[in-house]
């Protein structure tokens, strides 16, 4: 594979043109490094309070689901009794002042 002419530098070459870059841009490189670490310091203040957001949001418990959701399913059975015993509980958890409807 053959590569650009322009991208194989050797260290000589790259020493002249870091010199010419000083010399055009000497009186004003501190202030670009001095602005280009600003820059590099504001960036991080921002990914770290993104960071802090999705960490307080993923700690915290939805408020959207009901308070059963947490709870491990039923188990699949046709043992009747054991779900009108499931059914009776959760209705006085949830305070259901009616028993429910029977069945013809």
């Amino acid at each position: 594979m053959t590569t650009l002419a322009f991208w194989n530098f050797s260290g000589w070459e790259l020493l002249i043109i870091a010199g010419i870059a000083l010399l055009i841009f000497g009186k004003r490189l501190p202030e670009v490094g001095r602005s280009l670490g600003k820059g590099i310091v504001e960036f991080k203040k921002g990914l770290k309070g993104i960071e802090d957001d999705i960490e307080a949001e993923s700690s915290r418990p939805s408020r959207d689901l009901p308070a059963t959701a947490n709870r491990a399913p039923l188990p699949a059975t046709d043992d009747r009794r054991v779900v009108h015993e499931v059914r009776a509980e959760r209705q006085e958890q949830v305070g259901a002042a009616e028993p429910p409807a029977q069945r013809e």
